[in-house]
């Protein structure tokens, strides 16, 4: 009998206080509570955060030629990443002057504005896109480990390319496609819309993102008008492997 009251006075408290805590800070802030109490697996890595700074191009416009056309790189760089890093910074002022790293906000974007969401994904995912690029080289791919599992995971390198080239081909609109590794340490291909990445906390695929390709049209249509397929074809001439498998092996 004893054992019984205990356990329905352990329910009562642990009811009430979760409905205290809905009541105090409404739905979005109730996902959060959840997933700080670990009923939602987060994956991260150890990689270094990105500040809301936009870094130095690690090229001049014109390395990518004749994958990436100079003056495309330019007005992507200069004007639509730097808009982004500069949106962002006015969001974080105003919303989260306590937040220092990109990651951090992303990994709690439910919190925020459209303005922080947008921005935020889209600081992220050039500071990325930049590095994960280089001048063109003949027979591209990567080696060792990242290419064994990508190997054992897709069957060969060849359907790797294929199921990406699929997923951002395939992406109405605007957004990106991601190799990305799941909450299982798994790799994984998908895409997301607009800005949205792996590490949002709202996004449909989660984890840590390894690789990810931006088919927004300002990313290839001065080059390329509608044939975002043959842009994503010549893409994986310029993909840095070095710093991806930089980036896969922070988790892996």
């Amino acid at each position: 009998m004893e054992k019984n009251y205990e356990n329905g006075r352990r329910n009562f408290i642990k009811q009430t206080a979760l409905g205290t805590v809905s009541v105090s800070l409404g739905l979005t802030a109730m996902g959060s509570f959840l997933e700080s109490c670990g009923s939602t697996r987060k994956m991260s890595g150890s990689f270094p955060s990105t500040s809301f700074g936009q870094q130095p191009l690690p090229y001049k416009y014109d390395a990518l030629e004749d994958v990436i056309d100079a003056r495309t790189m330019e007005i992507h760089y200069s004007k639509h990443a730097a808009a982004y890093s500069k949106s962002l910074n006015e969001a974080v002022s105003a919303e989260a002057p306590q937040v220092k790293t990109t990651e951090e906000i992303l990994a709690n974007i439910s919190r925020y504005t459209v303005k922080m969401r947008n921005n935020a994904g889209g600081h992220y995912n050039h500071e990325m896109f930049w590095k994960s690029m280089r001048p063109k080289k003949s027979n591209n791919q990567p080696s060792g480990k990242l290419l064994a599992d990508i190997e054992k995971t897709f069957g060969s390198f060849a359907e790797f390319k294929k199921q990406l080239e699929t997923a951002a081909t395939g992406r109405f609109g605007s957004g990106w496609a991601w190799l990305y590794f799941d909450g299982n340490k798994t790799l994984k291909i998908g895409s997301t819309p607009n800005q949205d990445n792996p590490l949002m906390s709202v996004s449909d695929i989660k984890g840590f993102p390894v690789l990810g390709l931006d088919v927004w049209e300002h990313a290839y249509y001065l080059k390329y008008q509608n044939k975002r397929a043959d842009y994503v074809n010549n893409w994986w001439n310029v993909v840095n492997w070095d710093y991806i498998q930089q980036r896969y092996a922070s988790v892996s």
